[in-house]
């Protein structure tokens, strides 16, 4: 008689700690989206003022009014983008080699947990070490150059010696390289002259009479100009006035050395750039790339391995064709997840970039970059107001771009995925 009643209260107790626990996870839940609504909406509230095409095309400013995301944001996409390119298919390939072809030697299997250790254990570690890591591996390559500044190989560049001369432009004198002895000036030595590039011949000049005379000559030529400066043309006529008196230059003029960097310039070690700091982030991101596709990995049955094989495919036919587009899903959101921690990332960029005020975006994988993460942290950091708001402006941009990154990682899940059955 006594067992109905001891059973109905402890189904009773079963359920109020079940409803209990269902509480405590939707008010848990609740209090989450709650603080971050609060902060997606203080952030839209400070920074939509800002937030305008200017400010998405426009360079950082002294002044909060005319401040501008597009040098840090450019940075960013580039640096990501070599981090994906990078990380993902080496991430990928390191995942299926320690899953699909696991080693049967005794030795060998040591080596693999080891090497799986070692890989779990670097996804805690925090991104400041690996900032330190960039620091020696990429931007100085150990110490194969004596200096970040000269490079111990580079291709796509010219190293000029320019003179200013009498018409106020530069004569640049091309060098073979970087280290070459520094020009001394003598008749007959050619350079390059103008916007144009000409080639024209430099003509020192020791006799300060003589240089005066030249000088007056090269001053009555561009005051008989009758076109005004403001006018059309003005800038074609004040060239064909002073082309003949291009290249006369002080004999005691000392050169500026210059360098001019294609778009493919490339050099050995990477310095503080663009690719430098890409590839900085490819460590931040490699082992949670290769972590949660191996979990895809194994998340596929071995019912279709054991099936492909026997029905006489390769380990790698089987790989390409059965087991990787069925864990295609999870290695991209595994993927999502790494870019998203990427794009966030300040402390790796700072250590490897150094600058946090650039007002140009990069024009090769070489040159100085920012970052938004840096640039908005600049902005916070600032005692006037109005900086704030700009801050909150580069917040939401950022947002923006994560979001664009994370929409197109979904559509290329959605697009590769292969059902199992």
């Amino acid at each position: 008689m006594n067992q109905r009643p001891q059973a109905y209260s402890s189904r009773r107790k079963r359920r109020i700690l079940d409803r209990s626990f269902v509480i405590v996870c939707v008010a848990a839940a609740s209090m989450s989206i709650v603080a971050l609504t609060v902060l997606i909406g203080a952030i839209l509230y400070q920074g939509m003022g800002h937030l305008d095409w200017a400010f998405l095309t426009g360079s950082p400013s002294r002044s909060a009014e005319k401040a501008g995301m597009l040098p840090a944001m450019v940075g960013s996409i580039y640096a990501c983008v070599i981090c994906a390119s990078v990380a993902i298919p080496l991430g990928i390939g390191t995942a299926i080699l320690l899953e699909e072809y696991r080693p049967k030697n005794r030795w060998l299997a040591k080596a693999h947990q080891f090497i799986q250790l070692n890989i779990t254990n670097l996804a805690g570690v925090p991104s400041v070490v690996y900032g330190i890591l960039g620091l020696t591996a990429f931007v100085s390559f150990f110490g194969v150059s004596s200096s970040v500044n000269e490079p111990a190989w580079e291709f796509g560049v010219s190293h000029y010696d320019e003179f200013f001369d009498m018409t106020g432009d530069y004569v640049s004198v091309p060098l073979s390289k970087r280290s070459s002895p520094t020009v001394e000036l003598r008749e007959g030595l050619q350079g390059y002259w103008g916007p144009q590039r000409e080639m024209v011949t430099l003509k020192p000049v020791e006799d300060p009479a003589r240089w005066k005379q030249v000088k007056q000559q090269f001053d009555e030529a561009i005051a008989a100009l009758t076109v005004q400066p403001d006018a059309p043309g003005y800038e074609q006529a004040h060239a064909a006035a002073a082309r003949p008196f291009a290249g006369y230059v002080r004999a005691s003029a000392q050169p500026i050395r210059t360098s001019e960097k294609a778009h493919w310039y490339v050099c050995i070690p990477f310095g503080r750039g663009v690719l430098a700091g890409g590839m900085t982030l490819m460590l931040v991101v490699l082992p949670i790339i290769i972590i949660s596709s191996q979990e895809s990995l194994r998340a596929v049955p071995n019912s279709l391995r054991h099936g492909t094989l026997a029905l006489g495919c390769t380990r790698w036919q089987m790989v390409w064709k059965m087991t990787l587009p069925s864990a295609i899903p999870g290695i991209m959101t595994g993927s999502i997840l790494a870019m998203s921690r990427a794009i966030g990332e300040a402390a790796p960029i700072l250590i490897i970039a150094g600058i946090v005020y650039i007002t140009f975006t990069p024009e090769h994988l070489m040159d100085d970059f920012t970052a938004m993460p840096l640039q908005i942290f600049d902005w916070a950091g600032r005692p006037q107001t109005a900086f704030h708001h700009v801050a909150a402006s580069g917040i939401i941009v950022l947002l923006a771009v994560l979001l664009s990154f994370n929409a197109l990682a979904v559509i290329i899940r959605q697009k590769t995925q292969k059902p199992l059955g």
